[in-house]
């Protein structure tokens, strides 16, 4: 596993990838940063990561990103797959709750409902931060409910998104 860093609005980022695809994206000091990053070589020249850093630059500037030329390997459940892939779809400056991906979950597998704890669960051990936006996902009540990297980096993110400062 490789990694690089990325001195972005919100901190330093540490972008990890396995070589071929981005793996995880970490603020540093946030909930669930890896613990065994010592094990992982420093590269700043890999492809994947001069990649992902010039999405991360378009994206602090208020550009239109998208993930095409961004591979991305989930590494998890398929639970937590499939929340993260729901995740991915949810439009820049747009927002979803977690009862509507507990929802779109619970359809998706027949069944008749789907725990939004466990969705929340899964939308906070999200290991790509940005790139699968999980700050896109909201209460219910619309508040802003839990972020690993912390609810002002949330809010921080969604403003960016919108130009504004209404968060």
């Amino acid at each position: 596993m490789y990694y690089c860093t990325y001195k972005s609005k919100i901190g330093l980022l540490y972008i990890i990838s396995d070589g071929i695809n981005l793996c995880g994206c970490y603020l540093e000091g946030q909930k669930y940063f890896p613990k065994d990053l010592s094990n992982y070589i420093f590269n700043d020249s890999l492809e994947i990561l001069n990649k992902c850093k010039a999405w991360l630059d378009k994206y602090f500037n208020g550009e239109e990103t998208n993930l095409e030329d961004i591979p991305i390997k989930f590494q998890g459940t398929q639970f937590r797959k499939d929340v993260w892939s729901i995740i991915m779809e949810i439009p820049h400056g747009e927002l979803v709750t977690y009862k509507f991906i507990s929802e779109k979950i619970a359809k998706d597998r027949c069944l008749k409902t789907m725990s939004s704890q466990a969705v929340g669960g899964t939308v906070g051990h999200n290991p790509i931060l940005i790139f699968i936006p999980c700050h896109r996902v909201i209460g219910a009540n619309g508040s802003l409910t839990g972020y690993a990297a912390g609810i002002e980096v949330k809010k921080f993110l969604l403003n960016l998104e919108n130009n504004n400062n209404s968060y």
